[in-house]
């Protein structure tokens, strides 16, 4: 049996499995077999490899030295469809994103200062750029400090994510306001493509556990309508393998945020909210006209609640309206290191 060397790491409220793009095979189908057999897919259990029977824990990071001189490492995201023999590439990961640096530093590719390291990281899905900050006390990794982030149990250090202004605009569609499939929304991409909608017009409160959304049928059928209705008006074409766009139901916040979310992936219910869709969403609602205006989204701090706690963001628009800086905190932490087995 042949073994592979992979890294296990938990990056926001994401797992993943890490490789060195040499590690992998260079042709796309043959990587995409492998890491299926890696992850235990197809099987609702993922029970013949790592991955752990939900789309949040079967995620790959594949990352390499960059060819372009304005970044030290190029990242590419997968994520492994759990039931079907799927991989899909057509979006990022900002939480597997938050252990790119660590690993590249852990890996030989960027050298650690002594104090923090600061990685310059493109990500290949969309060609964006990002930069990872994180402790490197004595020029090693330290995973270990006192920031806490929601829906991750303990604490751990913290990794600084900063995305710089994007020349994409916002609005993918060039209104704030769209309707589709009957449904008023607002379509918004900073990073990740999302489609926002007022839960009340669904007929949910926006409150509602993963679960309970997940059992409403006439929802998701509702909600699958909408998605493919909202993909084409974007200009995303066939989403019917991929799993963008994302769509956040959004509701009055009742924990001190500036709004309470609910994020379907596209058909299970986030148990958080994704990095990037964190950081579409405060977006999308700092722009006039939006659906969501009458609650008033201001500043530059927002905070997005979701089903186990809260993200915040540090949001700055430009006219266009573009995004001029977007900012994140999350942590990371090393699981194992060593040599996975993939299924024959």
């Amino acid at each position: 049996m042949t073994g592979l060397r992979c890294m296990l790491m938990r990056g926001g409220t994401s797992k993943g499995a890490y490789f060195l793009a040499d590690d992998l095979p260079a042709d796309p189908a043959a990587r995409d077999d492998l890491l299926l057999r890696v992850m235990g897919s197809p099987d609702p259990r993922q029970i013949d490899g790592l991955g752990g029977a939900h789309p949040l824990t079967s995620k790959v990071a594949v990352v390499a030295r960059s060819t372009d001189p304005e970044a030290d490492v190029d990242y590419l995201f997968l994520q492994v469809a759990v039931e079907s023999p799927e991989v899909a590439d057509q979006q990022n990961c900002g939480n597997l994103l938050a252990g790119v640096g660590p690993f590249a530093v852990e890996r030989g590719l960027v050298p650690a200062a002594d104090g923090r390291t600061s990685v310059r990281i493109r990500m290949l899905n969309t060609g964006e750029p990002a930069v990872a900050t994180f402790p490197t006390p004595g020029g090693a990794v330290s995973y270990d400090g006192s920031t806490e982030i929601s829906g991750v149990p303990g604490t751990a250090a913290a990794v600084v994510i900063e995305f710089p202004g994007s020349a994409s605009p916002l609005l993918p569609t060039g209104h704030a306001r769209d309707k589709v499939a009957g449904a008023e929304v607002t379509c918004v991409d900073n990073g990740m493509p999302v489609v926002l909608i007022r839960a009340a017009d669904l007929g949910v409160t926006g409150y509602e556990s993963p679960a309970e959304l997940e059992a409403d049928q006439a929802l998701a059928a509702r909600l699958h309508e909408i998605r493919f209705a909202a993909a084409e008006l974007m200009g995303l074409g066939d989403v019917s393998r991929t799993s963008v766009p994302k769509l956040t139901l959004i509701a009055p916040a009742r924990d001190g945020g500036a709004v309470c979310t609910r994020t379907f992936i596209p058909v299970r219910c986030h148990t958080a909210i994704g990095v990037l869709g964190a950081a579409s969403v405060a977006a999308g609602l700092l722009i006039p006209g939006n659906i969501g205006e009458d609650l008033h989204v201001r500043g530059e701090r927002i905070r997005i609640e979701h089903p186990t706690g809260f993200l915040d963001l540090e949001i700055a628009l430009d006219e266009g309206p573009y995004a001029a800086r977007t900012a994140v905190v999350r942590t990371a932490r090393k699981i194992f290191d060593g040599t996975v087995f993939p299924r024959p």
